[in-house]
């Protein structure tokens, strides 16, 4: 019998789904966490519990956001696939067409679909970085537009952990004339109402709950031997307890750096779910939200070292990724965070925490409630 109970609701076919989650209160697995299942666009599931906080003092309220790292990239992607639909962007076109110094070092013919799928050769930065270097925009992009491929682009998947949002980020900018954040705040979350941030305004610290390191040993790339992953993991090193500053918080870090929470992440990603419309909106159209589904590599990844399928801007269905239903899109963020947005059932499932996990790739907590939610949908 677990001992705590989940605030917010689930409808009676879900219960399992509370319960799930709930149970990975006992023990030690968990602190703070919200999970959010929608349905055709409509919230069946909407749970949160535990504590804010390392301390326990703060408990997690409905409105509690944290940082969800790599979750952060499926609203990057996202806010692309949004351009691409609108027509201002086409992902089979070389990146120089919108950043010509992009060209620099033999890059002239990567493409746009590249950077969306982890494929292009940048999994880091060749300079030495500190992480303030993170937060400076200009440093971050030009260094990336001027160094050549780790491995010639297209070839391979290599996980760019950090990269990617700089380098989509940048296309964005070029294209749309404004940043990821704002485009992404402008036309996705307001019309949503979905309290999701790339660069959080300091009027909103008050409700973010902090992230619990990972144990040790559970820290990205450690005692790695292979230079490309050393590279991404410590150039510059990411420190868990940097999202407890405004600094973070502030900077728009659009593959690590959102803050949310579940029922944030499921009401943006449930545009995918839904053939791009929710909240009563059509922001974007079928076909465009279909162009994440279409494969651009497979095989194992040069970072991750695991079987991966990455659509555009998505992980796909197969591998070692069974989903019920093919047409399912996914990402995970270091420490647990989840999101998956099933086409054909038209399912959006999120989970958000602040005790982190030793996973960049989803951990049994998210996994336990997704299975339960499935079981659910085929009863």
């Amino acid at each position: 019998m677990t001992t705590v109970q989940a605030s917010g609701f689930a409808e009676d076919r879900f219960a399992p789904v509370k319960a799930a989650f709930e149970s990975n209160f006992d023990g030690v697995q968990e602190n703070g966490a919200s999970f959010c299942m929608t349905l055709e666009g409509k919230s069946v599931v909407d749970i949160w519990a535990g504590h804010a906080d390392d301390a326990r003092t703060r408990p997690w309220q409905k409105d509690t956001i944290v940082n969800v790292y790599s979750t952060t990239k499926t609203m990057t992607a996202l806010t692309a696939l949004y351009l691409a639909d609108k027509g201002a962007l086409e992902f089979t076109a070389p990146v120089a067409k919108y950043w010509p110094e992009f060209a620099a070092n033999g890059k002239a013919d990567v493409t746009v679909a590249h950077l969306m799928s982890h494929s292009a050769g940048l999994s880091g930065w060749k300079e030495p970085l500190v992480r303030e270097d993170l937060y400076d925009w200009e440093k971050a992009t030009s260094l990336l537009a001027a160094q050549a491929p780790y491995w010639k682009p297209g070839t391979a998947p290599g996980y760019h952990a950090m990269t990617q949002g700089y380098l989509v980020g940048e296309v964005i900018r070029r294209v749309a004339g404004e940043t990821v954040g704002n485009l992404f705040r402008k036309e996705i979350a307001v019309p949503l109402g979905a309290d999701f941030h790339i660069g959080l305004p300091s009027t909103e610290d008050h409700r973010v709950g902090e992230l619990t390191p990972p144990p040790p040993g559970g820290t990205l790339g450690q005692g790695t031997t292979d230079e490309l992953v050393a590279n991404m993991a410590n150039n510059p090193q990411i420190n868990p307890l940097d999202t407890r500053t405004r600094a973070w918080r502030g900077a728009e870090i659009p593959a690590a750096g959102g803050t949310g929470n579940a029922r944030s992440v499921a009401a943006v990603q449930s545009l995918m779910a839904n053939g791009g419309f929710a909240n009563g909106k059509q922001i974007l159209s079928e076909a465009g939200v279909r162009k994440a589904l279409e494969l651009q590599i497979e095989g194992t990844d040069r970072i991750l070292g695991i079987p991966v399928r990455y659509g555009m801007g998505f992980g796909l269905s197969g591998g070692m990724i069974p989903f019920p239903n093919p047409n399912s899109i996914y990402w995970g963020g270091y420490g647990g965070s989840l999101v998956v947005s099933d086409m054909d059932a038209h399912t959006t499932y999120a989970y958000v925490m602040n005790k982190m996990a030793p996973t960049t790739t989803g951990d049994m907590r998210a996994f336990t409630i997704l299975m339960a939610a499935w079981g659910a949908m085929a009863a």
